[in-house]
C-alpha cells in the first residue's frame, strides 16, 4: 500500500475508531443507568418508619451518644440516598499523583447496596470512568478510559463481595439510620470511644471499628483486613470523617478520606467533599 493510500485511509480509520468509542460510551452510560435504576427499585421500606431514642438505649454507650448527636427524635429512616462528591483520587500507589474526581453515589438500606459512578481526570480532557458497586450481594469495580475502553476489572469472588460490603458499612455515616438496630447491623462495645459494627447480607459479613470523639461523632473507621484488588491481598484500611453539617435533619460529615496501611507505610488514595445529599425516606 502506497503512502498516498495510507494518508487517504487514515482519516477514515480515525473516524471509525471514534465512532466505535462513542457507541461504547453510550452503551456503558445506559448500562450504568440501568444498574442504578435496578438498585433503587429493589429498595424495601425500612424496618421502622422513624428513629426514636428508645431504639438505641441498649446499645454501647459511644454508639448511643453517636445517634443522639446525629439524629433528631422522630427522624424518618432513610430508604435510599444520593450523594455528589468532588475530590481527588491517586492512581499508581504512593508515587502516583492526585487527580481531580467528581462522583455520584447511590445507596439503598434494605437490601444494603450502592453504585459509585466517578469520573477521574487523568489528563486534560481525558478521564477514567470508575463504577464501584455492591449489588444483590456481589461486589464489583470496573474502570473505563473515556467510558469506552476497559483498563481495570476486579475479579469477582467472596473477598471482593465482603470488601465492598465493608465500604458500604463505612459510608453509612452519610445516612446513619442504616446503622440503627433492625437494619442488618449489630454493635459490640470496645471502650468508651470505640465500638465494632458488623453487617451481614446474603452470606457476606463485614466488620469495622468505629472511633468516636467527645461530641459523639464518628471521626474514624478502621478495618483489620480489607480486600485490595491491586495486589490480591488483605490489608488494613482506614477512613476519616470531619466537618459535620445538618442535612434534612441528619448530621453527616462533609469531608472524608481513606487510606491503606501497607507494610511500606500508609497510602492515602481518596479524599473528597460532599457537595449535595438527598434522601428517600418512604
Amino acid at each position: 500500500m502506497g503512502s498516498k493510500t495510507v494518508r487517504r485511509w487514515l482519516p477514515v480509520t480515525a473516524l471509525t475508531v471514534a465512532a466505535a468509542a462513542s457507541l461504547r460510551r453510550v452503551r456503558y452510560d445506559q448500562t450504568t443507568k440501568k444498574r442504578i435504576e435496578d438498585l433503587l427499585s429493589a429498595a424495601k421500606p425500612t424496618s421502622k418508619l422513624t428513629y426514636q431514642r428508645e431504639d438505641v438505649e441498649h446499645l454501647p454507650e459511644p454508639v448511643r451518644r453517636y445517634f443522639e448527636a446525629v439524629l433528631e427524635d422522630g427522624q424518618p429512616r432513610v430508604r435510599a440516598a444520593r450523594l455528589s462528591q468532588r475530590g481527588e483520587f491517586r492512581f499508581g500507589g504512593r508515587s502516583g499523583s492526585w487527580k481531580p474526581l467528581r462522583a455520584t453515589q447511590y445507596y439503598t438500606v434494605d437490601p444494603p447496596g450502592f453504585v459509585w459512578d466517578a469520573d477521574i481526570e487523568v489528563l486534560p480532557f481525558v478521564s477514567v470512568r470508575v463504577v464501584d458497586a455492591y449489588e444483590r450481594g456481589r461486589g464489583s469495580l470496573r474502570a473505563m478510559l473515556l467510558s469506552a475502553f476497559s483498563v481495570a476489572n476486579a475479579p469477582p469472588g467472596e473477598a471482593m463481595n465482603e470488601g465492598e460490603l465493608l465500604r458500604y458499612l463505612a459510608e453509612a455515616v452519610w445516612f446513619p439510620t442504616a446503622l440503627l438496630p433492625g437494619e442488618h447491623v449489630e454493635w459490640e462495645p470496645i471502650d468508651e470511644y470505640a465500638a465494632r459494627a458488623t453487617i451481614e447480607d446474603r452470606g457476606n459479613t463485614a466488620s469495622l471499628v468505629f472511633h468516636f470523639d467527645d461530641d459523639g461523632l464518628v471521626r474514624r473507621v478502621s478495618a483489620a483486613a480489607r480486600y485490595r484488588q491491586e495486589d490480591d491481598s488483605l490489608e488494613r484500611w482506614t477512613g476519616y470523617f470531619s466537618e459535620y453539617e445538618w442535612h434534612d435533619g441528619i448530621r453527616i460529615p462533609t469531608e472524608a478520606s481513606v487510606e491503606w496501611t501497607l507494610p511500606s507505610g500508609d497510602m492515602p488514595y481518596w479524599r473528597a467533599s460532599i457537595e449535595s445529599v438527598g434522601y428517600r425516606q418512604r
